[in-house]
């Protein structure tokens, strides 16, 4: 009951939402004290909080950012604007997108960036939030420094791993968490997802299971219409995640950029060049991060590998993850061998045959954009914690470090059933299971647990003298006696079963109120943000309802971090 702090109510357009903070959801330890504002966690970063310097954060950024320009690599200008706008006129053609994609050739313009996978419509909620967070930093860094700030969305087009990318889940009506995937095509090798193309029956067969977890609305078939159209222009997962984010937030002037896209490769052939070119030291500058980190306490995240690359190789349509041996790079396995001078020559005659790891992307973001402020999730703050030093290498600083804003949506029905059984939102996360048991316990007015208990142990002290008895006349009856007895106490607990489940039946609108709370908060055992997908939301209440939330969403610097957010619809 303690846990929810500094409430307030949004009240701007429709209908109202009231935010509280909730303080107890768990996150990684150096994620968790950078929001506090501890020393340690903050040492590993260049820039200042901007929960304690609200505004002297961006302006003492927004210098290093300028003072930078012509003594730290920097890709040009001009071709990144170019590659963005052809990448948002073919994904994103919204005039708010358009235009902010055009402010990246104004010299003074900045970035916030951040990203995400290209998870199917989206994937969980989480990528919304961090969508909004962009937004809402890019506003707050513009209105500061008084100069134009783009809002970059990062789609992670270049990684391969299709099952974490491929799906998304919803609560069906009947309370069911259901997953919803588009299964691999079947093409040999490891390449990136925005290689892998998904064939129109895929992309029918994904939405039709969509309609069906999705419970009839007034706006469910508008949602359906508009992700279909999608799917008809969409090769791939990355296609459609591009599109199905402007659907979303185009209006609201959200840039996006896969990190596979041809164009925006062209411009990175020179940072590829120097990644390659000290790769021994890039290692290094790694290592000591990761010491850093463990000398201060903290567990590490990820780990770099002592002898990587840092840097996959699209070898015959399959993207390797290369490692040093002497004068040449390897696969994992061996059996690829390259020469590094190959790779240099490639990297500045073919650049988009390279594509970044998590390690070395975050540095490729600084080389291709004038960066103020990154949002990150707690698990990408925790490894970029180890990536000072990297930075440093290549004459980088580390940007201002924003952790994505966290959310629970809670709906008046299940506001309502919370209510009824005295549960609040920390309940519901901490301890569900054992507080509707004693509920249900509590509907057994004829108090059958207790009874059958009094029953078992009755028999036993009955029962179990007869066995000695049996036992002293023939040893040998004592086993016989014993098996009896355990027939005989299953036979009163298979009794007991079916009258619980006599109990539960009766009270099965009860019990299906406490499952809703569940797979509102908590469904797979995971927070609600991790799991279910926007449109779980948005086909009930319609677009406009987004808008509205991120309009209400603020993010104020000056209130201080707020870990988790649950929002009462």
């Amino acid at each position: 009951m303690i846990a929810l702090t500094g409430q307030a109510t949004m009240v701007k357009r429709g209908n109202p939402m009231r935010f509280e903070t909730y303080e107890h959801m768990k996150a990684h330890p150096i994620a968790a004290d950078y929001g506090k504002g501890l020393a340690a966690a903050l040492s590993r970063f260049d820039a200042s909080s901007p929960y304690l310097a609200p505004e002297r954060a961006w302006i003492d950024r927004a210098a290093r950012v300028d003072a930078a320009r012509g003594a730290a690599p920097a890709a040009d200008r001009g071709n990144v604007a170019d590659a963005v706008l052809r990448y948002n006129r073919a994904h994103n053609d919204v005039p708010a997108a358009i235009a902010a994609a055009e402010a990246l050739r104004d010299p003074t313009a900045l970035v916030v960036a951040g990203g995400q996978q290209a998870g199917l419509f989206t994937g969980p909620m989480l990528v919304v939030y961090k969508a909004m967070t962009i937004l809402r930093t890019a506003r707050h860094a513009s209105r500061v420094l008084g100069r134009p700030v783009v809002p970059v969305f990062w789609i992670a087009g270049e990684d391969h791993d299709w099952d974490e990318a491929n799906h998304t889940y919803v609560v069906t009506p009947q309370l069911e968490t259901r997953k919803i995937a588009v299964p691999h095509p079947g093409t040999d090798g490891r390449t990136a997802v925005s290689r892998t193309p998904v064939s129109p029956e895929a992309w029918q067969a994904a939405i039709d299971a969509l309609g069906e977890g999705l419970m009839d609305t007034e706006f469910k078939p508008g949602v359906l219409e508009s992700l279909r159209g999608i799917a008809a222009s969409s090769a791939t997962l990355s296609d459609a995640f591009a599109k199905t984010m402007s659907l979303l937030f185009g209006r609201h002037g959200l840039v996006l950029i896969d990190a596979d896209d041809p164009g925006l490769r062209a411009a990175e052939g020179p940072m590829f060049e120097a990644l390659l070119g000290k790769r021994d030291e890039l290692s290094a500058a790694l290592k000591a991060g990761e010491r850093e980190v463990t000398s201060l306490g903290y567990p590490l995240q990820a780990e770099s590998a002592e002898d990587g690359v840092n840097l996959f190789l699209f070898d015959g349509g399959e993207r390797k993850l290369l490692f040093r041996d002497g004068a040449d790079a390897v696969d994992r396995k061996g059996t690829f061998r390259v020469p590094f001078e190959e790779l240099l020559r490639r990297a500045g005659a073919e650049p988009t045959a390279f594509s970044n790891n998590a390690l070395t992307r975050p540095l490729m973001q600084e080389f291709l954009f004038p960066t103020v402020a990154t949002v990150l999730g707690a698990s990408e703050i925790a490894y970029w914690s180890t990536l000072k030093e990297a930075f440093a290498l290549f004459g980088f600083s580390t940007p201002i470090i924003v952790p994505r804003q966290q959310y629970t949506l809670l709906e008046g029905t299940v506001q309502k059933q919370m209510d009824k059984f005295g549960v609040s939102f920390d309940d519901a996360w901490q301890r569900l299971p054992e507080l509707r048991d004693a509920w249900l316990r509590a509907q057994d007015a004829l108090g059958l647990s207790a009874r059958f208990a009094h029953a078992k142990e009755s028999f036993a002290d009955v029962y179990r003298p007869l066995v000695d008895a049996a036992a002293s006349i023939n040893p040998g009856l004592r086993k016989l006696g014993e098996t009896n007895m355990g027939k005989i106490l299953e036979q009163i607990d298979f009794l007991e079963t079916k009258a619980t489940d006599a109990l539960k039946q009766q009270h099965e609108s009860g019990l299906r109120h406490w499952e809703r709370i569940r797979t509102t908060t908590a469904p797979a055992g995971k927070p609600q943000e991790r799991v279910v997908n926007v449109f779980q939301y948005v086909h009930r209440y319609g677009f406009p309802w987004l808008d509205d939330l991120i309009e209400r969403a603020e993010l104020d610097f000056g209130a201080g971090y707020k870990p988790h957010e649950v929002i009462y619809l």
